[in-house]
């Protein structure tokens, strides 16, 4: 999903046990004006977090005209 002028979700990755998630974890990745800089990798939001057992992952996604973006991985475990 991406709206043409401004998008703001939040969504799954990967389901797993939601319950019992004593830990979270985030890494975000930027862009603006089509330059991207950053790490929203998994192993980053882990690291991030101090996870070492992943329960779940989900996704956060923000987009201005095409302008700015900003998508982040959310991680939840253990």
């Amino acid at each position: 999903m991406n709206g043409s002028l401004y998008t703001a979700m939040t969504g799954p990755i990967g389901v797993g046990n939601a319950t019992g998630s004593d830990k979270v974890g985030e890494a975000t990745s930027t862009a603006i004006i089509g330059i991207a800089t950053g790490d929203s990798s998994i192993e980053k939001a882990m690291q991030n977090g101090g996870v070492t057992k992943v329960n779940h992952v989900d996704c956060k996604v923000q987009n201005i005209l095409g302008i700015y973006a900003k998508y982040t991985t959310i991680v939840y475990g253990e």
